[in-house]
């Protein structure tokens, strides 16, 4: 799935088009509001009736996301290869724990 490439290389050039401190700040907070999304939508499923929720943090998740890439400049890597939609949350728990 990675192509035999570790994921230190996935996140090395992931981490290329993410350069701009705003970019990573958007990136920073998006991505786990993306990731709370998804789970609140699963809960959902069982009946939870958290799907409001669900749906506002994965749609502003996205427009930081997106945000964040005008102004870098650069587009998304995961338009080129939907690996990068997994590496973006390595990206982010790299940077959270201090390793990048």
């Amino acid at each position: 799935m990675l192509k035999g490439k570790s994921w230190d290389h996935w996140i090395a050039k992931y981490q290329e088009s993410h350069q701009n401190r705003l970019n990573q700040l958007t990136h920073t907070i998006g991505i786990p509001m993306i990731l709370v999304s998804i789970v609140l939508g699963l809960l959902s499923l069982l009946g939870a009736g958290l799907w409001a929720a669900a749906i506002w943090l994965f749609v502003i998740g996205w427009v930081l996301q997106f945000v964040g890439h005008a102004i870098e400049g650069k587009p998304p890597e995961f338009l080129k290869d939907w690996r990068f939609l997994l590496v973006g949350t390595r990206w982010w728990l790299a940077k959270i724990t201090g390793k990048i």
